[in-house]
């Protein structure tokens, strides 16, 4: 696979990553270990060579999965890991207290199995730890050698300046795909600008994208779109006039909806690493299709103006959680 590099520093990944989060947490019933640690080293036997995960996904047991999976691939994959997010009661809260900071590493590093991590993001600004506080935590942990690059998920523009004056980011974590384009907007061209990566989540719109879901579509209670507007029967049902043109695009492109809506985040900025996620090693393999794809000029255009005409309907978190993001 071709690789790609996030940020200014050299950190040279493959152009897909793998999103590990559902393989234990947030997206029904947490995949068997074996056959977790199964799928991540398929994925590594198949050129990825970027792997995220986060403590609080479990909480802890998806960074156990992924540290045991890629122990006999040390030295030739880069992990990205998240610190900062805590669940108390049940209720996520934000928490990057530069004691927190120091002990959620070594959690981590403990759990990956690794003596340094790849890249470590905050995972969500905290409201109460001013960011070059927090910069200045990870500053003294790239220079104990516990971590080689850092990035935050989802902040403002503004803190991303803040953050990068005092220790320059490697990447910005984000969602983004055919569904939620708003990081257009600011996001991307301040990144350019900086010369920070861009690594979005859930490009393929939580599932949506690949056309499996439709207004009969239902979701657990260990399911976080059972949670989010976007997944609502009326919405689902709303939105299926974006199934359609990406549908029609992987008919003419001989190719399956998934790798069409992953080709056309590839294609928007060489420095974007899209982290797709799944428990099947089908899809899987579906999914890694999609960085031979190549969309032309003017087949990104053309979707781009059919994309403008399509106004989504439901938001991408329920209002408690957008709060949290773009601080």
């Amino acid at each position: 696979m071709r690789k790609r590099t996030l940020g200014k520093n050299g950190l040279t990944v493959s152009a897909l990553g793998l999103g590990c989060m559902g393989l234990s947490f947030a997206q029904g019933p947490a995949l068997d270990k074996d056959k977790a640690v199964e799928l991540i080293r398929m994925a590594c036997e198949n050129g990825v060579t970027f792997f995220d995960t986060a403590e609080v996904y479990g909480p802890f047991v998806n960074e156990e999965v992924v540290g045991e999976a890629l122990a006999p691939f040390k030295g030739e994959v880069a992990v990205a890991t998240k610190f900062g997010v805590r669940f108390a009661d049940g209720v996520q809260t934000m928490d990057s207290r530069p004691e927190t900071i120091r002990a959620s590493v070594e959690g981590s590093l403990r759990r990956l199995r690794v003596e340094t991590i790849d890249l470590y993001y905050q995972h969500r600004v905290d409201p109460e730890v001013p960011v070059e506080d927090v910069a200045g935590v990870v500053k003294e942990l790239v220079d104990q050698g516990k971590i080689r690059h850092w990035g935050i998920s989802e902040p403002g523009v503004a803190t991303i300046r803040r953050a990068h004056a005092v220790l320059p980011l490697a990447a910005v974590q984000s969602e983004y795909s055919m569904m939620w384009r708003q990081p257009e907007a600011e996001l991307i061209p301040t990144l350019e600008e900086l010369g920070i990566g861009l690594v979005p989540y859930s490009p393929l719109g939580k599932g949506f994208l690949t056309g499996r879901f439709d207004k009969t579509s239902t979701f657990g209670k260990d399911d976080f779109r059972s949670l989010v507007p976007r997944f609502s029967p009326e919405n689902l049902d709303a939105n299926q006039v974006l199934v359609r043109l990406v549908e029609q695009t992987a008919k003419e492109k001989e190719a399956t909806p998934a790798q069409i809506a992953l080709a056309w985040v590839l294609a928007r900025k060489p420095w974007i690493v899209p982290i797709p996620g799944t428990k099947n090693p089908q899809r899987l393999r579906e999914n890694l299709g999609a960085a031979d794809i190549e969309l032309t000029a003017d087949e990104v255009r053309r979707l781009d103006g059919a994309l403008a005409d399509i106004e989504i309907a439901g938001d991408r978190y329920p209002a408690h959680l957008a709060k949290q993001t773009g601080r």
